[in-house]
């Protein structure tokens, strides 16, 4: 699928449907939601990762690098943020989510609310 990208610099943008479909294929885009744990308790996609802003620059280490990433906040500025700083660590396969949560669930888009499930939100197991 072609991103667009991003006027500031190569940065590839995809739009809330495009990540639900990237997300959907096979070889599964991963969602990293990076907004605040009150925020991504109200209103969150799932199957996405939870990694707040936060400690963003603390965990990044933890994503995987054989997985394309698709970057997801309220709006996407802090995304946007976190996608340029992963670019800036070498991961390549990584894309900003235009719109963000809103975007997401404006397009009528599944989304779930309320105390999160056990294990839901974590990062993926690294593969061995």
């Amino acid at each position: 699928m072609n991103a667009a990208l991003h006027p500031i610099g190569r940065i590839a943008i995809v739009s809330a449907q495009q990540a639900a479909q990237l997300q959907a294929e096979e070889a599964a885009a991963l969602l990293v939601d990076v907004r605040e744990p009150r925020e991504y308790e109200s209103l969150r996609a799932p199957g996405a990762v939870f990694l707040p802003l936060a400690e963003f620059v603390a965990r990044h280490a933890d994503l995987p690098r054989d997985r394309q990433l698709l970057l997801v906040c309220r709006s996407g500025s802090r995304s946007l943020r976190a996608t340029m700083f992963l670019m800036q660590q070498g991961f390549s396969n990584v894309a900003n989510v235009d719109g963000g949560m809103i975007a997401w669930k404006n397009a009528g888009l599944p989304v779930r609310s309320g105390p999160t499930e056990p294990g839901e939100g974590e990062l993926p197991p690294a593969p061995r």
